[in-house]
């Protein structure tokens, strides 16, 4: 472990996994979940996930790799930093930033990534911005940020209104999230999964225990109002870029990207090598097919 790491103990969620906050150098410290051994795995979760939405897989990805499961700044127990008239600190360019620093602080200067949802977006642009670090990347229930923005339908608007509520400047979303997370948090995660009983009551309370908190509230926003403005700056900037490392792309056939995206296209059109599959299920395939999700995971990584 680096210097500045605070060892938490067993993780309550993922079995065999040891729940650490980690101090990566930049003023930022990760609450990170790391188990296993092996060649090095970094998984990123989205929203309103935490490093838990990892539980299913994580284990069995553990007999082959050495897995780190933080939680994004501003997401779950990772430090909120204060944010700015530009959202630059929520950018997907910062929260990279943070995980190059995880890894290069626990020894790794290379490893493949599997990143979900916004956990795929700070992926994206960790393998633009630091090209010999990322071996493989899996993108998962994801089109790139400025396609789906360009793209925009009322099919999509409709579908995916958070992206639009929540970069509404501050504190209006905050404001009417918090008056019952635990209404909003439900209806986001079912009308995102289409495998009931995906996630349960005791991970649904952990969601919310970190959902609930204001100042997570108000992370979650600006990281989604940084999407809409700086990343979109940035993505603009290194619009002739290529994403080198081999890419997996993975989709729920029930859910909106891959109803309204050809997803495998749409990474074709950011990265020199890509493959694609469509699963059965809806947003999250960790959490709702596990078994499959592994058996794909695995053939890719390996």
């Amino acid at each position: 472990m680096t210097a500045g790491t605070e060892i938490i103990g067993p993780s309550p969620f993922i079995v065999g996994f040891t729940l650490s906050d980690i101090d990566v150098g930049n003023g930022i410290r990760l609450r990170t979940a790391i188990g296993g051994k092996g060649e090095p795995l970094l998984l990123l979760h989205g929203h309103p996930q935490t490093h838990v939405t990892w539980r299913k897989v994580a284990p069995e990805l553990a007999e082959h790799f050495t897995v780190i499961a933080p939680d994004l700044r501003g997401y779950g127990d990772s430090s909120k930093p204060e944010s700015d008239a530009d959202h630059r600190p929520y950018s997907k360019r910062e929260m990279a930033r943070d995980m190059m620093l995880l890894m290069a602080g626990l020894g790794y200067n290379r490893f493949a990534v599997v990143g979900h949802d916004r956990g795929g977006r700070v992926a994206h642009r960790l393998a633009l911005d630091y090209q010999q670090a990322v071996t493989r990347v899996v993108f998962i229930d994801i089109a790139p940020t400025a396609t789906m923005y360009a793209r925009t339908d009322k099919t999509f608007a409709t579908r995916y209104f958070w992206w639009f509520f929540l970069i509404q400047p501050a504190p209006l979303p905050e404001k009417l999230i918090s008056a019952d997370p635990a209404f909003f948090l439900e209806k986001h995660i079912n009308g995102q999964l289409k495998t009931p009983g995906a996630t349960d009551p005791e991970i649904f309370n952990e969601y919310l225990r970190c959902y609930a908190n204001p100042q997570t509230l108000h992370a979650i926003c600006e990281e989604y109002r940084a999407a809409a403005t700086i990343d979109l700056a940035d993505d603009e900037a290194d619009g002739e870029k290529r994403i080198i490392a081999p890419v997996l792309a993975l989709w729920g056939a029930k859910g909106t990207v891959g109803q309204l995206y050809d997803v495998e296209q749409t990474w074709r059109e950011k990265a020199l090598d890509v493959r694609g599959n469509a699963l059965p299920c809806g947003h999250s395939p960790q959490e709702e097919i596990p078994r499959r999700t592994l058996d794909e995971l695995l053939n890719f990584l390996a």
